[in-house]
C-alpha cells in the first residue's frame, strides 16, 4: 500500500471513531421515505435518466454508504457494491444495508489494489464529492474503475470543480473574507497535508493523524478517463458549492461543482 494511502486510512478511521452522533443518523429514515436522498437536484436528474432498474451499481470511495443505499433503493437496482479504505466506515455501511434490507455490500479496500473479482461487474459507477482528491495518480485510479465496468457501462461523477483548488478556504492562512475569489494556489498541481481532522464528520476540532490529498485539473480527470476506455458523454458545470467549503460564493459566477458523465467503450 502506498505510504500516503496507508496514512489516510488511519486518519479516516480515526475521524470515524470520533464522529458526531448526528453523522449518519438520518440514513435509514431518509432512504426509506425520500426519493434519491443525499443527491443534489442536478445529480438526481442525471441518475434518473440512467438505467438503474435491475442494474449492478458500484461506488468508489463510498464513505458511510448513504449515497449507494439511496440509489439502489430509489433506482430499484439489483445490487450495489461500495468500496472505501476505512474499515469502520465500511462496517457501518454494511449494518445500514442490513437494517434497510437492501442488496448492498461494502468492502474495505485500497482501490489501487483491487483484485479481479469485480472485473466487468458494474452497469453503472458513481463517484461523488471528495473522492478523486485522495489519489495521486488518476490514470491509475480510472484504470481500476474501467476494469470493473461492463462494456457500455455508464459512469456519473459529481465532484467539486477543480477551479476551487486555487481558492483559500476559511481557516487557511491565505484566506481573506474580503477577497474570497482571489486565487492563491496552482490550478495544475498541489499536494496538501493536514492534521486538522474532518470537522464535517466530527463537528469538533482535534489534532488528527495526517491526511494527504491532491488537486487535479479538469484535463487530468478527463484524460484519466479517456486513456482507460471511458468516453466522456457529458459535462455540466455549476456555480454552487457541494463541498461545504465555498458556499459563500454560491451563484457568484465562479465554477464550484460539476457533473461528468461517461461510458465505457463497447468491444
Amino acid at each position: 500500500m502506498d505510504k500516503y494511502i496507508e496514512g489516510n486510512k488511519a486518519a479516516w478511521e480515526e475521524a470515524f471513531e470520533n464522529r458526531d452522533a448526528s453523522w449518519g443518523a438520518d440514513i435509514t429514515e431518509r432512504v426509506l421515505t425520500e426519493d434519491f436522498p443525499f443527491f443534489n437536484e442536478d445529480t438526481k436528474s442525471v441518475l434518473k435518466k440512467c438505467h438503474t432498474e435491475g442494474a449492478v451499481i458500484g461506488q468508489f470511495c463510498c464513505n458511510n454508504g448513504r449515497e449507494l443505499l439511496s440509489l439502489v433503493k430509489s433506482g430499484k437496482a439489483k445490487k450495489g457494491v461500495g468500496f472505501d479504505i476505512a474499515e469502520n466506515q465500511v462496517a457501518f455501511a454494511n449494518e445500514k444495508a442490513k437494517e434497510l434490507c437492501l442488496p448492498c455490500t461494502f468492502e474495505a479496500v485500497n482501490i489501487y489494489d483491487m483484485d479481479e473479482r469485480y472485473r466487468e461487474q458494474f452497469d453503472l459507477v458513481i463517484i461523488t464529492i471528495g473522492a478523486l482528491c485522495w489519489f495521486a495518480d488518476l490514470k491509475r485510479f480510472f484504470k481500476v474503475v474501467s476494469k470493473c465496468m461492463k462494456p457500455g457501462a455508464a459512469i456519473v461523477i459529481n465532484e467539486q470543480h477543480p477551479c476551487t483548488n486555487m481558492l483559500a478556504a476559511e481557516g487557511e492562512e491565505l484566506f481573506d473574507p474580503e477577497h474570497r475569489m482571489e486565487c492563491h494556489y496552482s490550478y495544475f498541481e498541489h499536494e496538501w497535508t493536514g492534521n486538522e481532522g474532518m470537522y464535517y464528520m466530527t463537528q469538533k476540532s482535534y489534532r488528527s493523524k495526517t491526511f494527504t490529498d491532491y488537486t487535479h485539473p479538469l484535463s487530468e480527470i478527463v484524460s484519466g478517463m479517456c486513456s482507460n476506455g471511458i468516453v466522456v458523454t457529458g459535462l455540466q458545470e455549476f456555480d454552487y458549492d457541494i463541498s461545504d467549503g465555498f458556499s459563500s460564493l454560491d451563484r457568484s459566477g465562479f465554477p464550484l461543482s460539476m457533473i461528468i458523465q461517461g461510458q465505457k467503450a463497447e468491444r
